[in-house]
This record gives C-alpha cells, structure tokens and sequence, in this order.
C-alpha cells in the first residue's frame, strides 16, 4: 500500500508515520510537510511544500496513492472565525481535491476531533468548522472516506505534542493516562491505536464513516491482532 502522510511533524502525524514505517503492508509513504520530520527510512520520501492552497508545484507525484491520511490540525484558540476555517477547512479541502485529482481510487483518512457538530450550526465555532471540513469530506468521491474523532490521545513511542500547553500536560500527567484509560476505554486512545485504526480503514474500510473513540479502539485491537498473526506466520 502507497501511503501519502499530511502531518508528520505534528504528534498524531508523527504516531501514524511511525506505525506506517513499521508496517510490512505499508510500501511507500509519501510525507508532505512545511518542515522535515526528522526521519530517514528506506520507505520513506518527503516533499516539503510551503503553500497548502495549491499543489500543482507536486506534479504528478500524487498519483498512484491508495491511502491519504490527514493528520494536520490547529487548535481554534486566538483564531478568528475565518482565520480557522482557513487554516482548517480550506486547507484540507484543497489537500483532498489535489489527492482525488490524481488518485480518484485512494481512501481518505481525516483526524477530527471528538465533540464535532455535524449540524454546522452549534454553539461551539470550532466544532461547526470541523464539522463542515468533515461533511465536505464524506462527499467527495473517494473510494472511501473515514472521520476519526478521538477524545484524549496518549502519546507513545516517544512521541510529543508541538502544542506547548498539551504537552505540559502530558509531561505533568501522562502518568495517570495507562490507568485513565482502563476506566474510561470509549474516551482514551493512543497515538498507536489510532494510527493502526487508520491504516485498517485505508485498507479494509470501517462499519461507519465517522468513528468515534470507542471504534477507533476496536480497529486497531483488530489490526494488532491482523499484526500479530503475520509475524507468527512468518
């Protein structure tokens, strides 16, 4: 499977490009980022790109693509109304027209956010934006099209949020995550399981197209199981 990754350098981005390099399904990933992630694979290859309007400076390398994930994302605070749907809605709906331009077959993975207004017309500024983006999305004709909305995300493998505020969190509280979870497992998830819940959709598709954490969960125990039995096999 060719995978194309928006999002590397961001701590979802950076769990699902991990998880994608160690995946022996996985053949070739396609990174797109304003900033190198740091990383050298022989799967990998980067292309960094400063406009995320327009991608007709890629060329043709977009084609051929079985799996778009799309893991980048801003936090609303400090933004205006128009400024985050910019950032959020505008962006992704050109990363996705450039994606179906030149790989009408490829599945489209999205990481929303838990608490998205689907209806657009809630309360909350961010939750109507995601809930447009994700909309937009599930209309576009892709061979799929799957909404990820996790609740709280615990970083593993190494990985750490660019968003100062979270990752003070993490550093003062990341403990307590591994026990939280195991008391409240439809609110938490991790960076690992929701990767692997990304590459099991991309492949083999999901029972609905927008997946909250309890699902995303159950994917990804059914992926490291799918895992597990390859290495036995082998």
């Amino acid at each position: 499977m060719r995978v194309l990754l928006f999002g590397a350098t961001g701590m979802v981005g950076r769990g699902v490009l991990l998880e994608c390099l160690d995946d022996p399904a996985v053949d070739d990933v396609l990174v797109i980022g304003r900033r190198p992630c740091g990383l050298a694979h022989a799967k990998l290859r980067e292309q960094l790109q400063s406009d995320f309007q327009d991608f007709s400076t890629l060329g043709g390398q977009l084609q051929g693509v079985d799996a778009c994930l799309f893991c980048l994302g801003v936090s609303a605070a400090g933004l205006s109304e128009a400024e985050y749907t910019r950032l959020t809605l505008d962006l992704t709906l050109a990363a996705a027209r450039a994606v179906l331009e030149q790989s009408p077959r490829a599945a489209f993975c999205y990481v929303s956010g838990q608490g998205t207004d689907s209806t657009e017309r809630g309360r909350l500024m961010w939750a109507r934006i995601k809930g447009r983006t994700e909309n937009a999305l599930l209309g576009m004709p892709f061979r799929g099209v799957w909404i990820f909305r996790p609740g709280l995300i615990q970083p593993l493998r190494g990985v750490r949020s660019r968003t100062r505020l979270y990752q003070a969190f993490y550093s003062g509280l990341g403990w307590s995550l591994p026990l939280l979870r195991r008391c409240f497992p439809r609110q938490i998830t991790s960076t690992v399981d929701l990767a692997r819940a990304m590459l099991r959709a991309a492949r083999e598709g999901a029972p609905e197209s927008v997946l909250e954490t309890w699902r995303i969960n159950e994917l990804a125990r059914a992926e490291s199981a799918r895992r597990n039995d390859g290495k036995q096999g082998a």
